[in-house]
C-alpha cells in the first residue's frame, strides 16, 4: 500500500479536471481506482462516489437520497447502527427517525422494520450489513425485499464488513470506510444503484465537490485488492482463533460472550464482563501489549456506554471488544488468553480495595 501511494504521488499530483498530461494522467489514475473499488463491491464505477472521508459519506448519502423523497419525511433506522449515521440521519430528519429494535443477538426485528418501511411517510432505511461492536451480520435481503416492496430505498453501511467479508449484495446505497479495509484514513465511499435517486444538498453536482486525494484513492483500491484476493483463507483462519476467543473467555466467572454466535464477522469478539469495568481492563492490557477496546465503539476514547449493548439489553458499563488484525498469529491470541484471566483477577481486586 506504501508503494500505491508513492505511485499516487508521482502520478496524481495534477488537478485531474484540468486539460494538461499531468491532469489527464491524474484523471487516468482516479478513474482506475474508483472502477478497481466498484467492481469489488459488485457497483458501477458511473455509481460509485468518493468523498473525502466515511462520516462525509454517510451525511451525503443520507441527506442527498432523502432530499430526493420530497414528500416523505421519516427515516427508519436499525437501533445499533453506527454514531455517526445515526447523527447524520437525525441532522436530515430531527425528531424523526425511527430507530428499530434488535434481538439478542443484534438482529433487526424483521416484522417492526417491514411495518416501518410501509409508512407513506419513510424516506429511506438505513441498516448496517454487519455491525462494528458486536460483529453480527444482519439478514440483508429480506430486509431490502421489505423495503423493496415499500418502493423505499435500503442504504446498507458496509463500513465495518467489507474487506472481512464478501460485500452485501442486496442495496439501493452502500457506503464504505476504506481505512476498516486497511487503507489510510481520509476517503470514503458511496455507491448507487443507478435507479437509486439522489439530489445534492450542496453547491455543486457531486458529492465531493472539490474532489478527493487521488494517492488515497489509489491506496484504497490498492489495499481491497490486496485483502480480496485472501479474504477466504484469512477469515478461515481469523474464524477459528475468534471462535477459541468466545469459547475461553466465556469460561471465565462473570463474563458473557456478546452477538451472534454464528452469523458473524470472523474478527470481532465482545464480551461482557459481570461487576467489572472495561477502562481498568482496556488500560491493563495495553500495558501488556494489547490494543483493545470498552465502551461505545464510536466514542472509546471518553469509554461511552455502548448504544449497541444497551439496545440489545446487554451490559454496557463492562465490556471488552477485540479486533482481530490479519496479520494476527496464533501465538498472540495464546498470550492474550492467558493474560486475561490474571487482568480481570487484578482489576476485580483494584476495585474491592
Amino acid at each position: 500500500m506504501a508503494d500505491a501511494l508513492q505511485a499516487g504521488l508521482a502520478d496524481g499530483w495534477a488537478d485531474p479536471a484540468r486539460l494538461t498530461a499531468e491532469s489527464r494522467r491524474a484523471r487516468a489514475v482516479l478513474d482506475g481506482a474508483r472502477e478497481a473499488i466498484a467492481d469489488a463491491l459488485g457497483a458501477s464505477p458511473a455509481h460509485l462516489h468518493l468523498v473525502p472521508g466515511a462520516h462525509l459519506a454517510f451525511d451525503r448519502a443520507i441527506a442527498g437520497i432523502d432530499l430526493a423523497r420530497r414528500g416523505r419525511d421519516v427515516i427508519v433506522a436499525s437501533a445499533i447502527e453506527r454514531t455517526a449515521v445515526l447523527e447524520a440521519a437525525e441532522h436530515v430528519a430531527p425528531d424523526r427517525v425511527e430507530r428499530i429494535g434488535v434481538d439478542a443477538e443484534g438482529h433487526v426485528d424483521m416484522d417492526a422494520f417491514a411495518t416501518a418501511v410501509s409508512n407513506p411517510s419513510t424516506s429511506l432505511a438505513l441498516v448496517q450489513h454487519a455491525n462494528h461492536e458486536i460483529g453480527t451480520v444482519q439478514r440483508i435481503e429480506p430486509l431490502h425485499a421489505f423495503a423493496h416492496d415499500a418502493g423505499v430505498p435500503l442504504v446498507v453501511d458496509g463500513s465495518a464488513s467489507i474487506g472481512h467479508i464478501e460485500p452485501p449484495e442486496h442495496w439501493d446505497a452502500l457506503l464504505a470506510d476504506p481505512a476498516d479495509w486497511g487503507a489510510p484514513l481520509g476517503l470514503g465511499v458511496v455507491a448507487m444503484r443507478p435507479q437509486t435517486r439522489w439530489l445534492a444538498a450542496w453547491a455543486g453536482d457531486d458529492m465531493a465537490p472539490g474532489g478527493v486525494s487521488i494517492p488515497l484513492a489509489l491506496a484504497a483500491a490498492v489495499a481491497l485488492q490486496e485483502r480480496l484476493e485472501t479474504l477466504e483463507a484469512t477469515r478461515t483462519r481469523l474464524h477459528a482463533l475468534s471462535d477459541r476467543i468466545r469459547r475461553e473467555l466465556a469460561q471465565l466467572e462473570g463474563v458473557t460472550i456478546v452477538g451472534a454466535e454464528d452469523e458473524r464477522l470472523p474478527h470481532l469478539v465482545t464480551a461482557a464482563f459481570m461487576y467489572l469495568d472495561g477502562e481498568p481492563v482496556v488500560s491493563r492490557l495495553d500495558r501488556e501489549g494489547f490494543a483493545v477496546g470498552s465502551g461505545s465503539a464510536c466514542g472509546s476514547d471518553t469509554f461511552e456506554p455502548s448504544q449497541v449493548l444497551a439496545a440489545m439489553g446487554a451490559l454496557t458499563h463492562g465490556n471488552l471488544r477485540v479486533g482481530l488484525p490479519p496479520a494476527v498469529q496464533e501465538a498472540d491470541v495464546e498470550r492474550f488468553l492467558a493474560t486475561m484471566p490474571r487482568v480481570i483477577e487484578d482489576v476485580r481486586r483494584t476495585m474491592q480495595a
